[in-house]
């Protein structure tokens, strides 16, 4: 019998949980309690469709802590999806929360093996090895969408592991006796390859919105049709017809910090296109907010706050920036954001009715478009061409 723990319940978290609950006996814990309590009553704290349905449909090996302690003492693996904050005044992820709950779960159970799926900078692990004097720490990162966690669990691109010891080709034997694709390769690397695999994976995918997103500004300088353009590049096979919708800029939980935080490790090391995404991405939105500016509204109304379409965070959403920016144009700004039940976030008003959203705008931005706003298209402004990613 194999006992996991897992610590976090972002969807990082409750994904794993559930996935490997389906045939292990899983602890979770949140010091969120709601968290918890909403997973107990089968109900998922995250927008995923997949977690709702095996929450409510499936049994599943799930019992719920009180205290880290009670979550990790009898662990064989304790997994650990905690956050890791970008701290400007050191540039550079902030580190503390996984290291403080590693110091605790070894005082709890020194011999515990513990998996860490946060985002890490290159070289953490080898430093809390020797910090905490084991070798009992793999680093194996995640590759998940937001609102598709669970489904890119059970069907992942890849599975990294950053450890070749017995105890992590365990832990990979575990994870493909739960995933649905039997094929997905296993890659076994050192912790060094497996920290830099998920930096630059995130990288690459800020490097391609970037470059999509400069061709529109391109185009809508020129005034050029978008579509043609990028449907033209991206019937390239070489290139591919995905992720290359525009936007306002990239943002969210991911991107924006694992590029600091790479350019960071490149501080003694030749570089050019990190350093060119994050530049890249500043520029873009200072575009459209220029665009914006030129159709001289006195009141805007922001169409969702969230990252992107089917997601429910709106954490360092692109939109913030472009929202401040507004304001200090003395801009009137409006939010309607379903999924929040407070009158106002950040001070901004926000409507809850969409009709009164819809008169009282005089323009209305959109990161992503909804079928929901074609009764006052005229209003519009976004870039979305494909009403996806």
């Amino acid at each position: 019998m194999i006992n996991i723990a897992v610590i976090g319940m972002g969807y990082v978290g409750i994904s794993n949980a559930i996935l490997l609950s389906q045939k292990y006996e899983v602890s979770i814990f949140d010091k969120d309690i709601n968290k918890i309590n909403l997973i107990k009553n089968k109900i998922s704290p995250i927008d995923d469709p997949d977690i709702t349905d095996f929450l409510k449909n499936r049994d599943l090996k799930i019992s719920y802590a009180e205290d880290l302690m009670q979550s990790v003492v009898e662990a064989d693996f304790v997994i650990m999806a905690l956050p890791t904050n970008f701290d400007e005044s050191i540039n550079a992820f902030d580190t503390s929360i996984i290291e403080n709950v590693i110091c605790d779960t070894l005082n709890f159970n020194p011999d515990v093996t513990i998996v860490i799926k946060s985002t890490i900078p290159t070289g953490l692990v080898d430093k809390l090895r020797i910090k905490f004097n084991t070798q009992n720490i793999i680093f194996s990162p995640e590759f998940l969408r937001e609102g598709k966690a669970l489904h890119d669990n059970l069907y992942p691109s890849r599975v990294i592991i950053g450890d070749k010891s017995e105890k992590a080709k365990l832990f990979g034997e575990i994870v493909l006796s739960c995933i649905e694709e039997k094929d997905t390769p296993f890659i076994y690397t050192n912790p060094k390859e497996a920290e830099s695999i998920k930096l630059f994976a995130n990288t690459y995918l800020a490097l391609r919105i970037s470059f999509f997103n400069e061709i529109d500004t391109f185009a809508e300088s020129l005034n050029l049709d978008s579509n043609n353009i990028i449907r033209g590049i991206s019937l390239d096979e070489r290139i591919g017809d995905y992720y290359n919708n525009p936007s306002f800029g990239y943002g969210g939980y991911c991107l924006p910090k694992d590029t600091k935080q790479l350019l960071h490790l490149f501080k003694n090391i030749p570089q050019e296109t990190i350093e060119a995404s994050i530049d890249s991405n500043l520029k873009r939105k200072e575009f459209i907010l220029e665009q914006i500016l030129n159709k001289q509204p006195k009141t805007v109304g922001v169409y969702r706050v969230t990252m992107k379409a089917n997601s429910d965070n709106f954490r360092s959403s692109a939109v913030w920036d472009l929202i401040d920016n507004l304001i200090e144009k003395n801009i009137e700004v409006i939010i309607y954001e379903p999924s929040l039940d407070d009158d106002e976030i950040n001070s901004i008003k926000v409507e809850s009715c969409f009709e009164n959203f819809k008169k009282n705008s005089e323009l209305i931005i959109a990161n992503r478009y909804s079928n929901e706003l074609d009764t006052v298209k005229e209003k519009v402004y976004s870039r979305d061409i494909y009403n996806r990613d």
